[in-house]
């Protein structure tokens, strides 16, 4: 089903329903932060489109021709998964993982590396947690002529390896986090496994020491996920050229991007009263930030360099458990995604690791697309989706974002396939601890 690329991104913000969403806070101020908090670490372009309120931000040319190189991605009927199940419900899926690095975080990674050489910078750094990330900004970092440096969570470097040659091959530099080459790491360095937390803060101090050096982000802000709602305004025009519409938009949610990036455009028309459609967040048990947490003002990386952001956390120095969806274990949210969950316009649902890998091996043997671990708790609550409307004897059409494909995840399906794929224990007591030393901020109604 063959659509144009989108000229112009989606800004959800102009749309919210109620008061403005809490603004981000300063981490040495505690007042509203602003440009001049940000601009250590990123470009103008990038901070405007942070802090706008346009409805629509024009995509530029230059973006937009990167993005020719797989976009527009297809969205297909999942018949086949459909009789593998036995349901009537009709199912569909946007898929992401035709783009160079196999996932949807280009469309965010060509936009900031773009914005960053328009602004003379030389170097970005970052994080990534199963390689994803760093991976798409190691490639858009090749199309601008800029070099980038990864840190890499321990557990999913040890676990991909092959997405760390992904990354150096595309000219990145890539270190396994916690690492001795900050301060940041050497004080986390009673965390091998690491943590999505971990690498933010290595990273941010990287890029603060030097002026030609900036900080680029996979999730969670503003502009990341304005970024990725070119995936939801195609499948609006996508499902226009099926002849169906969607009752539940589902996606997996770690930060925010790929969820919101499927799911704003469609909220949009929610919101303005031309659509009626559910939405489903699913997350891992073992990291249940929107399930669990408690909406509070935290920093977005252990160490505290970041701005304070409203949203559910579990406290910014919880270590996850290593579950195989490194992409999904960070202790916080979108603060945008944590809004639209605490007024009830999302919901949030947590899986254990084996369910999830159950889903994804049925539609792996169904579809021939082997998912991402990531997107696996999205076909989980994709199954669950269809087997509540056959129960109910109703007609239901789910759509969900199959944000990634899983080449580089085979060592976790050997253990699945094996029987010896662990569900690692959600930590109570660690988020206790870690909620109590939650930095004192406005509280949040």
């Amino acid at each position: 089903m063959s659509v144009e690329i989108p000229t112009h991104w989606i800004n959800i913000a102009a749309d919210l329903p109620g008061d403005p969403p809490p603004p981000p806070l300063s981490p040495q101020t505690g007042q509203p932060a602003g440009p001049d908090d940000l601009t250590p670490i990123f470009p103008i372009g990038l901070i405007q489109q942070e802090v706008s309120f346009d409805p629509e931000i024009a995509i530029p040319d230059a973006v937009r021709e990167a993005y020719a190189l797989w976009r527009p991605t297809p969205l297909r009927r999942a018949r086949r998964f459909e009789q593998a199940l036995g349901t009537k419900a009709r199912i569909y899926y946007k898929y992401e993982g035709v783009s160079p690095a196999g996932s949807h975080k280009p469309n965010t990674a060509v936009a900031q590396a773009y914005e960053n050489a328009q602004a003379g910078i030389r170097k970005l750094v970052t994080e990534t947690g199963a390689g994803q990330w760093g991976s798409s900004l190691a490639f858009a970092c090749s199309l601008f002529g800029l070099e980038c440096e990864v840190f890499m969570v321990g557990s999913s470097y040890d676990q991909k390896p092959y997405r760390r040659s992904m990354m150096q091959t595309w000219g990145a530099t890539v270190h396994r986090s916690p690492s001795d080459l900050t301060e940041s790491g050497r004080a986390n360095a009673q965390h091998p496994t690491g943590s999505l937390g971990i690498a933010i803060s290595e990273a941010v101090e990287v890029a603060a020491q030097a002026p030609d050096t900036n900080y680029a982000l996979g999730s969670v802000l503003n502009h990341v996920l304005l970024h990725q709602t070119v995936i939801g305004t195609e499948a609006i025009a996508q499902m226009e050229l099926s002849g169906d519409q969607p009752d539940v938009v589902v996606g997996c949610v770690g930060g925010g991007s790929n969820f919101g990036g499927m799911t704003f455009p469609f909220l949009r028309e929610k919101l303005r009263g031309d659509r009626d459609v559910r939405f489903l967040a699913a997350e891992p048990a073992a990291c249940p930030t929107l399930t669990r947490g408690v909406y509070h003002y935290d920093y977005g990386d252990t160490a505290g360099l970041t701005p304070l952001m409203p949203m559910y956390t579990l406290g910014h120095d919880f270590v996850p458990a290593p579950v195989h969806a490194g992409g999904l274990r960070y202790h916080g949210d979108s603060p945008i995604v944590s809004a639209l969950v605490r007024a009830g316009l999302v919901e949030a649902r947590a899986y254990r690791q084996n369910e999830t890998f159950d889903a994804a091996v049925r539609f792996a043997r169904s579809e021939g697309i082997i998912p991402a671990p990531e997107p696996a708790h999205a076909i989980r609550a994709v199954i669950e989706e269809a087997t509540a409307a056959d129960e109910a004897r109703e007609e239901r059409v789910i759509l969900f974002n199959l944000c990634g494909h899983g080449h580089f995840d085979l060592a976790a399906y050997d253990a699945y396939l094996a029987g010896t794929l662990e569900d690692p224990e959600f930590s109570e007591s660690d988020m206790e601890a870690a909620l109590a030393r939650l930095p004192e901020a406005p509280a949040l109604a």
